[in-house]
């Protein structure tokens, strides 16, 4: 059994949370990089071009990488040999989203209430996801999710006999009508499977998959790219402004389901997909 004092998570989120409001993932840079060289359409190029400027100007560390600096998506995988000390997990979490917020000057968006509109001051609380995993390390993921993008997202319950064909109709829609909102290029995450909230949560998760990381099984690793092909070929392009890049890439995760079901989320994200990890 390990101990470990709450106190460092809060470290954690605070140190990750900042680095990821001014530094993109190398991967997804570097696939707008990519996108750029190979866009057809010149207003495109000169926008994905503009993207790599921006990317430039926020590695400074004086200005984020975009205004909204989103939702404080935190995940944690705690091995089940891992004892926590030191007071309460989700405060700890809170202290953390607080402090970066402060440290980083990123803009506070959270909402006491979503009917109310109260503004809490300080960008808490974080949304929190906890999951058990083997081992003794608790491995810190901070995601801050744009309120833009995050409007876009949908879930689906399909009847099962919708198919294949079902779910890949259903998230070129979702991405169709979604239009320039969520700000492409964009970062695709499709959950197939479980149950409602599980497919949610599954969506998100595959936004943190690495883009060069395809799904292991062809059926879904072939989905893959033709979902991609496909958004692509709906010429939203970069910003909505037209063109061959509307996504980067489309990740999809699959958990098993019940016969009756099917359920498919898509949760988008922006061309600035924010997310940094470390384990503690």
């Amino acid at each position: 059994m390990r101990e470990i004092n709450v106190n460092e998570i809060s470290r954690a989120v605070r140190k990750l949370y900042v680095e990821c409001s001014y530094h993109l993932p190398p991967d997804i840079e570097q696939a707008i990089s990519e996108a750029a060289a190979g866009e057809p359409w010149p207003v495109a190029r000169d926008i994905l071009a503009q993207l790599k400027e921006n990317l430039a100007v926020a590695r400074q560390g004086v200005y984020p990488i975009c205004q909204d600096t989103g939702m404080c998506c935190v995940y944690l995988y705690i091995g089940q040999d891992v004892h926590l000390t030191g007071g309460d997990l989700s405060a700890a979490v809170d202290q953390g989203v607080r402090e970066g917020q402060a440290e980083g000057y990123l803009r506070k968006s959270m909402l006491l209430d979503p009917i109310e509109r109260v503004n809490s001051g300080d960008n808490t609380p974080a949304l929190l996801s906890c999951f058990i995993v083997p081992g003794e390390q608790l491995r810190v993921v901070v995601a801050p999710k744009g309120g833009g993008s995050e409007n876009m997202c949908r879930i689906a319950m399909l009847p099962p006999a919708a198919g294949i064909e079902g779910v890949h109709d259903f998230v070129l829609q979702t991405v169709q009508n979604a239009g320039a909102n969520p700000c492409p290029p964009l970062v695709i995450g499709v959950g197939v499977g479980g149950n409602f909230d599980h497919a949610a949560l599954l969506s998100k998760q595959a936004l943190l998959r690495p883009l060069a990381r395809r799904h292991p099984l062809p059926l879904y690793r072939e989905l893959e790219q033709t979902l991609l092909d496909d958004v692509n070929k709906l010429g939203v392009g970069p910003q909505g402004f037209g063109g061959a890049t509307t996504a980067l890439a489309v990740n999809i995760e699959v958990l098993p389901t019940h016969i009756a079901c099917l359920p498919v989320a898509v949760s988008i994200g922006c061309h600035v997909t924010r997310h940094a990890e470390l384990i503690i």
